[in-house]
């Protein structure tokens, strides 16, 4: 197998999971990053639906390109398809990636893409109805409120400034500020 790239969005940012050995800021053209995706597993249940990240089209997304470490390739997929695709609510795709390192390069990455005919797609979701299910909601892998804490300390990390996911985790911080947690 020829080189394997994976770009991260959400939480493989910040817990990848699969031994890689260059890890590098990246740019995907084309599609944006969206709290879109209902979880009923790993942020929800099927009684109380979380919201994780997906992509939808248009736009951009900045996020994390990780080259898989050679010799771990077919293991990196295996565990992907694991984590990602229990529900089938993500579509396997390989997307041109531009690095933000000095070479520009661009490089073909596994990435997952939100299904927008599957039953779990929430589609366009108001600032308020966000909040709400996130600041409710909690499965498997946690609450869905420390994906999103999480998952915007890591883009600031990275220096990339994600207005609606900023918003609503400046909404989430401060309400939990003035309960006093």
């Amino acid at each position: 197998m020829s080189e394997l790239w994976v770009f991260g969005y959400g939480s493989l940012m910040w817990r990848p999971g699969f031994p890689f050995d260059v890890q590098c800021p990246a740019r995907l053209g084309g599609l944006h990053r969206a709290l879109c995706v209902y979880s009923i597993l790993h942020r929800g249940t099927l009684e109380k639906p979380g919201l994780v990240l997906g992509l939808d089209h248009g736009g951009e997304c900045h996020g994390v390109a990780f080259r898989i470490a050679p010799g771990s390739e077919n293991q990196t997929i295996s565990y992907l398809r694991d984590r990602e695709q229990v529900t089938d609510v993500y579509v396997e795709a390989y997307r041109g990636v531009e690095l933000a390192d000095w070479s520009g390069q661009t490089v073909t990455a596994l990435t997952y893409l939100a299904d927008t005919s599957h039953p779990q797609y929430a589609g366009v979701l108001d600032l308020e109805a966000q909040e709400r299910i996130v600041r409710d909601c909690h499965g498997q892998a946690g609450a869905n409120i420390d994906y999103v804490l999480n998952t915007v300390e890591h883009l600031e990390a990275l220096g990339v400034h994600d207005p609606l996911l900023s918003t609503l985790a400046t909404r989430l911080r401060g309400r939990d500020e003035q309960r006093g947690n």
